[in-house]
């Protein structure tokens, strides 16, 4: 009897989790008609098809189907399997070495002449998709909207337009943390740095933008994509959109930002927003502008061999490049929450870990332990492999 795994998969907020059991329902219907037995279900939830990489459902269902697990992949769709050209190409070629056909309830067989039509018409759809996305959030920036995330300061106005429709993108001034932000602007336009300020909000208890503790970068934020409180034009009125355009990463599958020309940049007043005086803003960036030079936090810092895994004994935080060659608690040195000002020097802290590694490894009950359990799985794996070509003869016995 032919194995059948049915697949589903939905995207986006428009869709709902329903879907994929519909999606199941469709595909189980369909197996039965034919015959089939239903082996596996994998799904996939509020995951984009314009990558597989980051997909836990389909990279199981390529595994199986190495193992020999189904003869045959059922989908509502090809686009269920994947929308990127690359993707789909290399999934029909893997599926097709281990034995195992694709059939969707829309173009039923699949063959190579449907992966090269569909996969193309897929990558239109995403192309023309995010398109149309791009010229909504341009409509809303004319009409003096958001066209993304809630900014530090801002709250976000529910309102319906004549249709009844919500409007998106309205903001109106966050009283309580418009005082933060002005805060923030005036300790630094006086000359105090932003860890200092940083600091000094973690001791009043006030919560970041992500509910967490104050750090220097969220303050400073990046030059360059013109990010974090002491860059954001709306403090001053002012709404810019198309500074970064998102392009996805086809080794991770993550989407990554790359900062926009300046001549693409659309700008809009929005003086309902305005939080921070225009002196008191080109102050701000007359002293940002006094940092010249490649500043250390803006180089790419070398990784030694505990990249991300060294630990403040005290809070826990990591311990990150200070200098060259020196770590120390970020924690203290960024929020100033933490009381541990000691550093370690890079060599030194691989020296003494390395030791304490050698000489644990070395040590006579930890030989001793590793010995019983290679020996363990060696008589183990003699067992399986006994079993495995006395099989093989009753096997090759039975065929004659």
């Amino acid at each position: 009897m032919t194995r059948a795994a049915l697949y589903a998969r939905y995207s986006s907020d428009n869709q709902r989790e329903a879907s994929i059991e519909d999606q199941l329902r469709l595909c189980r219907e369909r197996a039965e008609r034919e015959g089939w037995q239903i082996v596996e279900n994998y799904t996939d939830a509020a995951i984009s098809g314009a990558s597989m990489i980051l997909r836990p459902g389909i990279k199981t269902l390529l595994s199986d189907a190495q193992d020999g697990r189904f003869d045959v992949v059922v989908a509502e769709a090809l686009d269920r399997l994947s929308r990127d050209q690359e993707d789909i190409a290399a999934l029909f070629k893997r599926l097709r070495f281990a034995g195992v056909r694709i059939v969707t309830l829309s173009e039923g067989t699949v063959d190579e002449l449907h992966v090269g039509l569909k996969g193309t018409m897929n990558a239109l759809f995403l192309r023309d998709l995010a398109a149309k996305i791009r010229r909504g959030q341009s409509g809303r920036v004319i009409n003096g909207y958001s066209a993304g995330g809630l900014s530090y300061g801002y709250r976000v106005v529910k309102k319906l337009d004549e249709r009844g429709e919500p409007i998106r993108g309205l903001r109106e001034v966050d009283e309580e943390q418009a005082r933060v932000v002005l805060r923030i602007y005036q300790e630094f336009a006086s000359g105090r740095s932003a860890r200092t300020i940083a600091a000094g909000l973690n001791r009043d208890g006030i919560p970041s933008p992500f509910g967490r503790e104050w750090g220097a970068s969220t303050i400073n934020g990046n030059l360059k994509r013109r990010s974090g409180i002491l860059y954001n034009e709306a403090y001053i009125g002012l709404l810019v959109f198309n500074r970064v355009q998102m392009v996805k990463d086809p080794e991770t599958g993550k989407r990554i930002s790359r900062p926009n020309p300046s001549e693409k940049w659309q700008v809009v007043e929005a003086p309902h927003l305005r939080i921070v005086s225009d002196e008191l803003w080109n102050a701000v960036q007359a002293r940002k502008k006094l940092y010249g030079g490649t500043r250390l936090h803006k180089c790419r810092r070398p990784k030694h061999m505990f990249s991300g895994l060294v630990r403040c004994g005290c809070c826990g935080a990591t311990y990150t490049i200070k200098s060259k060659d020196q770590l120390a608690c970020t924690a203290h040195r960024e929020r100033g929450t933490c009381t541990n000002n000691r550093t370690v020097r890079v060599p030194d802290l691989e020296r003494r870990v390395l030791e304490g590694i050698k000489q644990r490894l070395l040590a006579p009950d930890a030989v001793a332990e590793f010995l019983a359990e290679y020996h363990a799985e060696r008589k183990r794996l003699n067992a399986k492999m006994r079993r495995d070509r006395h099989r093989n003869r009753q096997t090759a016995w039975r065929s004659r």
